[in-house]
């Protein structure tokens, strides 16, 4: 009997841990309108509190879901729309307060804009297409993540704004040329 209750639990714990990565998704798009509020009002050290835990969450979610074998459809829609929700709401919000150079803010939104196009194109298409992330797109995310942290850490007076510039024509560049690719 107890033999069968331990599988029983470690197979419902095994089930609950394989709901983590859409949670953790789910979440990050949860808390992306209440980060763009923060920024919107200067309210920077709670805003890079919570950019922070939810750039944590991104890289969490795909670690997971890799290593629990658990990739799912509504995984792999979702998590692209959490982070172009967070990343393309805080480019914006943060350009229009003047935060960061209004070009930058252009780039990453047209990128997105440009992806958005092909991808309803694509849907429109009577084949099914897959379009993974490339390395490109990733590194790309990466740095857009990075020169948040870091201009909204500015912001907040406590990262040297030579760093954010350097990242940003970093995010620039590898923006420019994921979306080429």
């Amino acid at each position: 009997r107890s033999t069968r209750r331990s599988c029983g639990a470690r197979t419902s714990i095994l089930d609950g841990l394989k709901q983590l990565p859409n949670l953790l998704t789910a979440a990050r798009l949860l808390a992306a309108p209440y980060i763009l509020y923060l920024l919107w009002t200067g309210e920077y050290r709670t805003a890079l509190v919570w950019f922070s835990i939810a750039s944590f969450t991104d890289v969490l979610d795909g670690f997971l879901a890799r290593r629990l074998k658990v990739t799912s459809s509504i995984g792999a829609l979702l998590d692209p729309v959490a982070d172009k929700v967070l990343l393309s709401g805080s480019f914006l919000t943060l350009g229009l307060k003047g935060v960061i150079p209004f070009w930058l803010m252009v780039i990453v939104l047209g990128r997105d804009l440009l992806i958005l196009g092909f991808a309803i194109i694509a849907l429109t298409r009577k084949t099914r297409r897959d379009f993974p992330p490339s390395v490109w797109g990733k590194a790309s995310t990466a740095s857009q993540i990075a020169y948040v942290l870091f201009a909204v850490g500015y912001e907040a007076a406590i990262t040297p704004l030579v760093v954010a510039t350097i990242l940003g024509w970093i995010a620039a560049a590898l923006t420019i040329w994921s979306g080429i690719d």
